[in-house]
């Protein structure tokens, strides 16, 4: 059972370290993604954009990456929406 205090985030990913957000590796830059803005950590309220740049220096974060979109705004993914496509024509 989880204790529900003032460090408990309702947007918190508790499927720990499975998610793809939690890796450094899978975040690039141009990626469409879904981010938590600081202001918005108690609602869980998502924030969509291209990223513009990857702030996390860490391989691994387990609240999820930190980066910046094109729009100067600054999150943690919660989730990543757009796949690096193959360029292999098949």
């Amino acid at each position: 059972m989880i204790a529900k205090n003032k460090y408990f985030y309702p947007y918190m990913n508790l499927n720990a370290p499975h998610s793809k957000n939690m890796f450094r590796e899978n975040i690039k830059l141009g990626q469409v993604v879904d981010i938590v803005l600081k202001k918005d950590q108690r609602t869980g309220k998502r924030t969509r954009g291209k990223v513009r740049a990857i702030l996390t220096s860490a391989s691994f974060h387990t609240r999820g990456i930190k980066v910046m979109l094109d729009s100067r705004q600054i999150g943690r993914v919660q989730e990543i929406l757009v796949q690096e496509q193959n360029s292999s024509n098949d």
